[in-house]
């Protein structure tokens, strides 16, 4: 039988539970980006390396999604968000302890690649067991405070890295020991309720789906430091589309597939997963950039930095709980719609502002960009996840956030390759007008755009050479106007591919399949057994 919504204050505790779950993903997209320049300058990172430290994280979750979903619809729900936690904490208290000297770069990307993996099989379940515990109509409202209250968690995140950080950058991986611990006592008390159907798991798909992901995004990344020149950039790439392609088929043929491709059939689950794409090409890049730009072009120190991305997610928050009740009183195209456009238009103006190096004349920008990523972000994902079968929210939302995520990794790689590139010439022709011969200031301006950042976070304009700060934030403003143009395409493909209306109810013998004969092993965690 079908686990039905749970009674109100009960299921409300349930999504507490997962919100503090989930807290920690959502916190650590942020909070590192602020500590990225106290980190690199520390351990003498490059710019690349730093990046890695970021994009490890993205990369793994990305890689992983969809392994994770599928363990937690076949597994249990309840059980992965529990392993999940468990491995995020353990992970972050690693990264907390990276040694100084040659091993830290491979420790630190090593361990935020395993709390990204703690991240893939949490973050399905987690997100599984609210939209199960909430009936359809309520959904829209119950994920609106989901992802908002989370979110708002996320904007925490920065304001909080950047004290933290000023004390020391291990703290900011710390900071998630007792989220950990809170999330694991509410996950105790409230018992989640689930479904589970066990079926093998896929291994060969995880391997096709998880190779073609990093090899893909491996490409994008090594392109600033490889040059589009070097033949291993194309061949990665080529063989990362190659891998996934191949997913692809092989998925169609297997028995008790990773991924059920053919839910790809349904047209508003592929729109919202390819309008979810594209933004998340922008929605967490624009952390690790914009955080950079607060500390280098504006000389602000990382808890300022903080502040900076807080007014990000005021529009964020605000915004995510109007579009929730949007997509639950009149469907999911006018709020995705209205998100778009609305961040198109205020990366445009960001960007217009961005080399004033007032952070006055751009507060209001950050946050109209962030109030269109709220609007669209939420609805868009809760009607993609709405539109599987109650068995297969797992899934559903796992291949949602392998999307996302995979997009967030090649958005980071590629805005990466633009501004280093950018920064670089823009660097050379300033190192040319101070009277370097030109082959000097090239040498010079690439070695500067690869260790950007250890400059930052000093919290002293005056620390940065005043041509430093415009050539950065003009390179800057080259990413928010690509971003700009990234949001409208969103838009373009939300208005033409989203039908208007409610999503009706699905009829419950469209809605399973049938389950096997017999006792099923933990098909059903329990409150108290």
């Amino acid at each position: 039988m079908a686990a039905a919504p749970t009674g109100g204050s009960s299921r409300y505790l349930v999504l507490t539970a997962m919100i503090f779950a989930v807290a920690m993903t959502f916190i650590d997209q942020t909070i590192v980006s602020i500590a990225v320049p106290n980190i690199q300058y520390e351990l003498k990172l490059t710019s690349t390396g730093v990046q890695w430290a970021v994009n490890a994280y993205l990369l793994t979750l990305a890689a992983f999604f969809a392994f994770g979903g599928r363990l937690a619809d076949t597994v249990g729900h309840r059980r992965m968000v529990v392993l999940g936690v468990v491995v995020f904490a353990g992970a972050s208290a690693c990264c907390g302890l990276t040694p100084t000297g040659s091993l830290a770069e491979a420790w630190l990307i090593t361990f935020r690649a395993v709390q990204g993996f703690g991240g893939a099989i949490m973050f399905p379940a987690a997100l599984a067991i609210v939209v199960q515990n909430f009936a359809l109509r309520e959904r829209g409202r119950a994920l609106a405070l989901f992802f908002g209250i989370a979110g708002g968690l996320t904007a925490i995140g920065p304001v909080l890295g950047g004290y933290l950080t000023e004390w020391t950058w291990r703290a900011i991986f710390w900071v998630n020991l007792p989220v950990a611990a809170v999330a694991l006592v509410l996950v105790a008390i409230s018992k989640p309720v689930t479904e589970s159907r066990p079926a093998p798991m896929d291994y060969r798909g995880l391997a096709l789906i998880a190779g073609g992901v990093a090899l893909s995004v491996f490409g994008f990344q090594q392109s600033q430091v490889w040059g589009w020149s070097n033949p291993a950039i194309g061949l990665c790439i080529a063989a990362g589309a190659g891998l996934l392609v191949l997913f692809a088929f092989v998925e169609k043929r297997t028995a008790s597939p990773l991924i059920k491709v053919d839910i790809f059939r349904i047209r508003a689950f592929t729109v919202q997963n390819l309008v979810l794409g594209i933004s998340m090409l922008v929605f967490v890049p624009v952390f690790f950039f914009s955080s950079e730009y607060a500390q280098i072009a504006l000389g602000d120190s990382s808890s300022e930095a903080g502040v900076f991305l807080l007014w990000f997610f005021i529009g964020f928050v605000i915004a995510s709980q109007i579009g929730g009740r949007m997509l639950d009183r009149g469907g999911a195209k006018r709020p995705v719609v209205i998100g778009c456009v609305l961040a198109a238009i205020g990366f445009h103006l960001w960007a217009g502002d961005a080399t004033s190096l007032s952070f006055d004349e751009q507060q209001w920008d950050v946050v109209l960009a962030g109030a269109g990523m709220g609007f669209m972000l939420s609805p868009a994902s809760t009607d993609a996840v709405n539109r599987a079968s109650r068995l297969s929210y797992g899934e559903a939302t796992g291949i949602t956030q392998t999307v996302r995520n995979y997009a967030a990794s090649l958005g980071l790689a590629v805005l990466g390759t633009v501004l280093v590139t950018d920064l670089r010439t823009r660097l050379t022709d300033s190192l040319v007008a101070q009277g370097l011969p030109h082959d000097q200031a090239e040498a010079t301006a690439a070695h500067l755009s690869q260790v950007q950042t250890q400059s930052g976070g000093s919290g002293s304009a005056a620390a940065i050479p005043q041509f430093f700060r415009e050539d950065f934030a003009q390179a800057t403003q080259t990413v928010f106007h690509w971003m700009s143009v990234i949001m409208a395409v969103a838009a373009v493909v939300a208005i033409v591919g989203l039908r208007g209306g409610v999503q009706a109810e699905v009829a419950a013998a469209d809605e399973e399949q049938p389950l096997p004969s017999g006792p099923l092993p933990n098909g059903r965690e329990g409150g108290g057994a």
